[in-house]
């Protein structure tokens, strides 16, 4: 119980932090130009969504629906359409406050078909700004995609136009966000209040997407010399009476002087806010090393990198990934290291009593106690953190006639592969490299490389892979020659990876040692073998006299070959004596044909004489019958 109430004691402190804040309302002029009855220049209240047309104007008509008029509702539904016709003036919609988000009344006063909306309070108070709903309940997705300017007027302003249109008068305005930014000169100084937690939803995606899609804009106006940009980070301190509290000790560093919310909104589980308020703290800190290296730019490196390498989903939101992420973009890693400090100790960072200060609003700005939140030329930034209009805003800021080419088109050139390879993976062997230069700035990417495709994170890296890949650099394998000899770790049949060929042992990417065969016994095993190793191989001797027969790891006798020829001449010996046989069985049955003939002859002869024989004699005496 002590515990939940701590709990909301420090919430409770925390939100006093910014309650006790001088929140500004930033406005634009609001002039209406018929009825007469209603001329006049009026203010009205940014919306912190949308796109508001910095530097510009837009002028329309203004209509208050006759259903829907708290446009909580798609229009549709009612069959009402704002879209202006042909050469007709667009349409500024009037809705009344309640019911329904802002954002909502926004989003469907855009699909009717307006060109603007104006919310009119329903009460009588100090003009407000109209925000984004809470996490919880936002859907960044729907967020985005509201592209028309808001604004909210008064009570009194909305009464009165509501009489005149209900009397059938026709209400024109015009919207003036020139004056919406100071413009002093030929550059603009501006701040981004941001946060390293990527787990508070809908904001911190758009805020990191932001961030990604800016990132070449910004580079091109830092480097050359258009804007001075600043970025920072809000912390609260914990109550001395919880300094020592669970609550405290979890989500602040330096004895309760820096602290943050824990970014799941639950102490059992996960990163808590003291992690938040460290990665921040580097954040801050690189920026001022590279600030003072003369490269503030590569903060928007560092930071787009560290979102996509180490996400708190994947839990590594840990200084060992970040430090990572700081080498690899050529930044002096000890001197961030010396500016972070001892987050246990009980003194004061420097770096994070600065960014407390600058919380407190000064002149015109205000203080800062929305995240995220752009300031340009001290004051703050209202609308849809979007790259297009952000830039708007930000060429606003410029002196007539001073704004950079960048601002007059879309066209930004700029090769962030050329200095440190972008801290991407590279193979200077190879001349290979993932770095590729891209409009909204460089990404890391593992290339294909004739028809062989790069597998890896691309910024560390990159491995060939397919059936190609040994022609590319060797697979990225292990490849040496010795006497003329070489052998490859990189197998064309092996879509990815590096083996040691055999007689080798090792990764296969940065080294394959030689196996010395004959001392492991691996080979030449045999009584009469001497072995002696070589480079990948081994050779084999047998003594006295004999042969050594590698594949059966084996020595046999020189005479083997004499042997050979031995059984070749048997084997032509039965081969005569097999023919002599069949001769002579031949000629024996030749000899009994003829000796038969020649008794059938003689017995024939007894009773008739042959034409080819003469009278042959009886052998039989008749005198003996």
């Amino acid at each position: 119980m002590k515990e939940k109430i701590g709990f909301l004691v420090f919430v409770w402190f925390l939100l006093c932090g910014v309650c006790v804040g001088r929140f500004v309302v930033e406005k634009n002029s609001l002039k209406v130009t018929s009825p007469n009855s209603l001329k006049g220049v009026h203010e009205c209240a940014i919306g912190n969504f949308g796109v508001p047309q910095y530097g510009g104007t837009l002028v329309g008509t203004v209509i208050y629906p006759k259903a829907n008029q708290k446009a909580c509702k798609s229009f549709e539904d009612f069959d009402i359409s704002f879209k202006s016709k042909s050469g007709g003036l667009p349409t500024f919609l009037l809705a009344d406050r309640g019911d329904c988000y802002f954002t909502l009344k926004a989003w469907n006063a855009q699909n009717g078909g307006a060109a603007a909306i104006l919310v009119a309070d329903d009460r009588v108070e100090p003009l407000i700004t109209m925000d984004t709903p809470e996490e919880d309940k936002a859907d960044a997705d729907y967020l985005q995609k509201i592209a028309i300017p808001s604004a909210l007027i008064s009570k009194s302003l909305g009464d009165s136009i509501k009489k005149s249109l209900s009397d059938g008068e026709m209400v024109n305005m015009n919207l003036d966000w020139t004056e919406a930014l100071p413009h002093p000169d030929e550059r603009v100084e501006y701040e981004f209040w941001t946060n390293s937690n990527d787990e508070c939803g809908p904001k911190c995606d758009s805020q990191i997407d932001f961030v990604r899609n800016f990132k070449g804009a910004a580079q091109v106006l830092e480097r050359k010399g258009y804007t001075q940009f600043t970025p920072h980070y809000i912390t609260w301190y914990c109550p001395e009476a919880f300094v020592l509290s669970k609550q405290c000790k979890s989500q602040c560093i330096n004895h309760g002087r820096y602290c943050a919310p824990d970014p799941e909104q639950d102490f059992s589980k996960g990163y808590d806010g003291k992690d938040v308020v460290v990665q921040n703290l580097r954040q801050a800190c690189f920026y001022k090393v590279a600030n003072e290296s003369g490269k503030p730019w590569l903060w928007w490196d560092y930071v787009t990198d560290f979102a996509i390498r180490c996400p708190m989903k994947e839990n590594k939101y840990t200084d060992e990934c970040a430090n990572q992420v700081i080498e690899s973009l050529g930044l002096d890693l000890k001197k961030i290291q010396i500016c972070i400090g001892d987050p246990e100790a009980n003194e004061e960072n420097a770096v994070l009593k600065a960014e407390q200060d600058a919380q407190i609003g000064k002149g015109s700005r205000g203080d800062v106690t929305i995240l995220p939140t752009l300031v340009i030329n001290s004051r703050q930034y209202r609308g849809k953190l979007a790259k297009g209009a952000v830039l708007k805003a930000i060429c606003a800021g410029f002196q007539e006639t001073t704004e950079p080419s960048v601002c007059l088109s879309e066209d930004i050139e700029t090769n962030e592969c050329l200095e440190n390879n972008g801290g991407c993976w590279q193979d200077k062997a190879s001349n290979l490299t993932a770095c590729r230069d891209t409009f909204r700035g460089r990404v890391c990417e593992c290339p294909t490389v004739q028809g062989v495709k790069f597998v890896g994170d691309g910024y560390t890296r990159c491995e060939a892979s397919g059936a190609l890949r040994c022609a590319i650099n060797n697979g990225g394998c292990w490849r040496e020659t010795q006497n003329g000899k070489t052998y490859s770790a990189c197998r064309d049949d092996h879509t990815k990876g590096c083996t040691c060929p055999p007689g080798f042992k090792g990764d296969g990417e940065k080294t394959c040692e030689d196996v010395d065969e004959c001392k492991e016994k691996r080979a030449c095993q045999c009584a009469q073998c001497k072995c002696k190793n070589t480079w990948g191989s081994y050779d084999c001797s047998c003594g006295g006299g004999l042969l050594y027969m590698r594949e059966h790891d084996a020595c046999i006798s020189k005479n083997a070959r004499n042997t050979e020829y031995s059984w070749g001449f048997i084997w032509v010996i039965i081969l005569c004596l097999g023919v002599v046989g069949v001769g002579g069985y031949a000629v024996y049955k030749y000899r009994i044909r003829r000796y038969m003939d020649s008794e059938i002859r003689a017995i024939m002869a007894q009773y008739m004489p042959l034409d080819n024989q003469g009278e042959i004699p009886n052998h039989v005496s008749r005198g003996d019958i």
